[in-house]
């Protein structure tokens, strides 16, 4: 006895949402259409444009909803989303991400340490990175927080040739600190 199999399709194709209403997907009883050439046909059924789109072989795209009347597109879906994420991509890809680099200093720290940690901050500050400066009070450095509070500021006046200050230095419980952000000039591209 031969054996029937019944195969259904238990997945979706394309899973995400769109944010464009295709062909059938079109509601509306009038639409503006523009052609795939980007001219104007003007108002028409949806009906109407759906054959319309049918005969060139493209897709009816509802690319403005809020219209009165709606404006639809006859174009290739397929091809406009891909373009669509290219762009996206290539948008991505030149986008700069800035980092925030820290820089921990003392208040007892000494000229060549001070210099050393102010190098590697014009360093960052080249390249593009926001700079973070610290300075954590230990025990009775605390009765003396203007003592921290005087190092960062001769450390952000060391660096004001590369970075401008974004957050002035402030105390926030054992830790002072104060932000530095690249100046466009000397950014590194």
């Amino acid at each position: 006895m031969p054996h029937d199999f019944l195969f259904r399709r238990c997945f979706t194709i394309n899973t995400t949402k769109r944010e464009h209403a295709i062909n059938d997907e079109i509601k509306d009883k009038e639409v503006r259409v523009i052609a795939s050439d980007g001219s104007q046909c003007g108002i028409m059924s949806v009906k109407d444009a759906l054959a319309k789109a049918e005969a060139e072989g493209l897709d009816l795209v509802r690319i403005a909803p809020a219209a009165v009347p709606p404006v639809c597109k006859i174009m290739d879906y397929g091809k406009f989303c891909f373009e669509q994420m290219k762009k996206q991509k290539e948008a991505k890809k030149n986008q700069k991400v800035a980092d925030i680099k820290e820089v921990q200093l003392s208040v007892k720290i000494d000229t060549h340490d001070f210099d050393t940690k102010k190098n590697h901050a014009i360093r960052f500050l080249k390249s593009g990175d926001k700079v973070k400066v610290t300075i954590r009070f230990r025990g009775r450095e605390m009765a003396h927080t203007e003592l921290g509070i005087e190092v960062i500021d001769r450390f952000l006046a060391e660096c004001s040739e590369y970075g401008v200050i974004e957050k002035p230095a402030k105390l926030e419980g054992r830790n002072a600190m104060a932000f530095l952000a690249p100046r466009p000039e000397n950014k590194k591209q």
